[in-house]
């Protein structure tokens, strides 16, 4: 029977140490594995004597090595705390341990070969879960799993003290649990908080669910009804045993809060859309729902907590209809966005439970020391280092200001990894003191052996797969598998990796920057101006008069630069070059503008009008439409600013009757900014902020999201608003800077145009 792992842990019986592994089956049961297994370390096979005197261990002669090709032996305990201890005292004997830090339960995994999905065989019986297994085999297995998503969400009185209902959303079953005398629609009535809380954990039970999810469910919902369950001495054991469940709370809003109920997974929706790289305006149930559904929570924000008790008191299916509306919204985001779909096949992928697969360590750890065993090594131990320095960034080239018609973009396919691929950068094949032949030396000076490494071919099969899910059109998998593949370069510079090494994660970057200045060059050669480079793209300046002419050059310019380099990296360092540059966009209208205050051109900053399939979109980066921290009003304004200046329209009466209706209030409620909190208010010392000035206005702050406007008093935050509008203030420091990037390109200023007695214009019409 195939299976999908949600939860692994272990436990000690009689001084044994037994894995458990909880999931979902493919027949739609729950499980429960149990194995014994014992954990273990290496160490060089020349200590073990030394180790001998030290403590009393198992071992085992293996033919492993370390990297200096070492031999090892492998060193065996009962229980995962007894490895701690002997680590602990073989250190101090100044014995190197390898592999002593690696979680118990993900040990297990790995040596079955097992990275989410597996294959069962053994008989069962009923108990924590619908078949519990005791000592089954098992092996990996391939399969896609289903598994069981429940939504919750509770309504409190205002200071979270009492709790008054509770919504649950899952296939088959959508109720709110409320205390009310009466009979609702879409929900179960009791007669108090305790058989609130009663029946809530009995339908936790029933319905079996391997993920929990809500909005700041983990926060919010969790601890609340942490205390509830305490105060009345019910016991909180929501998982799939009776264990207590464990909550524990990060003050800051820069760490997630976390909670282990034994056999689930608790996933808060926030927290799935930030690791999957959904960009909101903030992140509350009401802006997701609103940005992603074209929905709206049933109770504002206004006056939210007295309109709840009002419901609670006096509109009990008001009340319903609110609660369940929450949970449905956090269902169908799930849905629309794939966020939760996009977390389980990078589990899938890596091997790495669902609530954890943010962590790039402890996802490469997973994929490379699995193949760093096939290939008969062991790794160091992890241990903490000091950042010493910075890694190389990639090459930001100076850009060429302008409006130009007719660019495009020529980038590297996934350079980074490509990149990892042909030069062959991983740790197994990094040679310190560059000796030795047949070695691949990189700008920076660092050397790997041209024996193909470990990492070239785990980005190999990511590759491959991801080439045979894009001919499934599965686009979740694509991604998963890209962010995963980006994820290995990063690793490097990070002091906690096990081969943590900034001579390796700089051979990639100074590889990069090496590659674009190189790409760059061959297109000048060409007779192309090359305005911009970034990391890993080109901006070409054609100079031509149509679409389908810059179309044409484009792919030239992609054939003849991958040809390039082909033959190049033969000839200059023997190896197969893995790099692609695909022509990926064509801009009708491009602007690359200055650096405010300068003539020089800016970097990461630009737009243009992108053709796509005949038709024209905007596209902008890193300006203000596409920054968080500028108001809604300064996007509007540069958007259609913008749109006419490229279709070569008249702006001066445009940008005239936009301040005109600005300051007659028309756009009042463009005018929020939202700026987040970056450290604890009481750390800002040396300055204030405008949104930390706001913020200390508030009596509870609920979000590290600051929404305010500036008043002629200063800051004020939304909720608290009583001072007017300061509308020069955004005349001068969202509208005018926002003009003057363009305008200045005529010759013409922001000021100019709004004088009283301007009749000035751009293209003189």
């Amino acid at each position: 029977m195939k299976g999908f792992v949600v939860y692994p842990t272990y436990r000690i019986i009689n001084d044994k140490a037994y894995v458990y592994l909880y999931g979902r089956l493919e027949n739609g049961e729950s499980f429960l594995t149990k194995n014994h297994f014992r954990p273990y370390f290496y160490i060089k096979e020349k200590d073990l004597k030394k180790a001998q005197k030290v403590d009393k261990f198992d071992f085992e002669k293996v033919d492993l090595k370390n990297f200096d090709n070492e031999k090892t032996v492998k060193i065996i305990l009962n229980i995962p705390k007894d490895l701690s201890e002997l680590r602990k005292k073989l250190s101090e004997k100044e014995i190197i341990c390898y592999e002593s830090d690696i979680k118990f339960p993900l040990r297990f995994m790995m040596d079955y070969g097992i990275k989410g999905t597996l294959e069962i065989k053994g008989e069962f019986e009923k108990g924590e879960t619908d078949r519990v297994y005791n000592e089954p085999t098992i092996e990996s297995a391939e399969w896609s799993p289903k598994l069981k998503v429940l939504a919750i969400d509770i309504e409190t009185d205002r200071n979270a003290k009492e709790v008054y209902a509770i919504s649950m959303v899952t296939e088959g079953f959508s109720k709110v649990i409320i205390r009310s005398d009466k009979q609702l629609n879409n929900a179960i009535s009791v007669g108090s908080e305790r058989a609130l809380l009663e029946i809530f954990k009995e339908k936790i039970k029933e319905i079996d669910p391997d993920i929990i999810t809500g909005w700041n469910v983990i926060d919010f919902d969790f601890e609340v009804l942490r205390k509830r369950f305490e105060a009345y001495n019910i016991n909180y054991d929501l998982g799939r045993n009776n264990e207590a469940c464990k909550i524990k709370i990060q003050e800051s809003f820069f760490r997630d809060s976390t909670a282990n109920f034994q056999g689930r997974v608790i996933l808060d929706g926030i927290m799935l859309m930030k690791i999957s790289f959904v960009k909101l305006n903030d992140y509350k149930l009401d802006t997701a729902a609103h940005e992603l559904l074209g929905e709206h929570k049933l109770i504002g924000s206004n006056n939210k907590g007295e309109e709840i008790e009002d419901a609670f008191k006096n509109k009990p299916q008001k009340l319903v209809d609110y609660n369940l509306k929450d949970s449905e919204l956090v269902i169908q985001i799930l849905e629309k966005t794939g966020v939760l779909g996009l977390t389980i096949q990078r589990s899938l992928l890596t091997g790495i439970q669902i609530d954890k697969v943010k962590g790039s360590i402890a996802a490469f750890d997973s994929l490379y020391l699995r193949e760093l065993r096939k290939k008969g090594y062991v790794a160091p131990s992890a241990t903490y280092g000091n950042r010493e320095e910075r890694i190389k960034g990639g090459y930001v080239m100076t850009s060429k200001p302008g409006i130009y018609d007719y660019v495009i973009v020529c980038d590297f396919k996934s350079l980074y990894p490509s990149i990892i691929r042909t030069f062959n950068i991983d740790p197994f094949t990094f040679v310190p003191n560059c000796k030795g032949k047949n070695l691949i030396k990189a700008p920076n000076g660092a050397c790997f052996r041209k024996e193909k490494g470990i990492l070239s071919e785990m980005i190999e099969k990511l590759w491959k797969a991801r080439d045979e899910i894009k001919k499934k059109k599965d686009a979740t998998g694509s991604y998963a598998i890209k962010v995963v593949m980006n994820s290995m370069f990063g690793v490097m510079a990070n002091p906690v990796f096990r081969f943590h090494s900034i001579d390796m994660a700089n051979a990639i970057t100074y590889f990069g920057q090496h590659l674009i200045k190189l790409t760059s060059e061959k297109i000048e050669e060409k007779g192309y101006e090359v305005i911009y480079g970034d990391t890993d793209s080109v901006f070409i300046n054609l100079n031509v008069e149509n679409e389908k002419e810059a179309d044409k050059i484009g792919k030239e310019i992609q054939d003849n630069i991958n040809l390039f380099m082909t033959a190049h990296i033969e000839k200059t360092y023997g190896v197969q070059s893995f790099l692609e540059l695909e022509f990926e966009k064509n801009y009708s209208r491009f602007l690359m503008p200055k650096i405010r205050g300068s003539e020089e051109g800016s970097k990461k900053r630009y737009a243009g009008l992108i053709i796509k399939n005949g038709k024209e979109k905007m596209d902008f980066v890193g300006l203000e439409f596409v920054r968080k921290d500028w108001t809604d009003l300064a996007k509007k304004f540069q958007l259609e600013l913008f749109e006419k200046i490229f279709r070569k329209e008249e702006v001066s009466d445009y940008v005239r009757n936009f301040v005109k209706e600005l300051k007659k209030g028309k756009y009042d409620d463009l005018m929020i900014y939202r700026k987040s909190i970056r450290k604890n208010l009481a750390e800002y010392t040396k300055m204030t902020p405008p949104h930390v000035k706001a913020a200390r206005m508030l009596k509870e702050i609920k979000s590290n999201v600051i929404e305010y406007y500036i008043t002629i008093n200063g800051p004020e935050p939304l909720e608290l608003l009583k001072s007017k509008i300061d509308y020069e203030h955004y005349i001068e420091k969202q509208i005018k800077p926002i003009a003057d990037t363009v305008l200045t390109f005529y010759e013409i200023g922001f000021d100019d145009i709004i004088a009283e007695s301007s009749q000035k214009t751009l293209f003189g019409f």
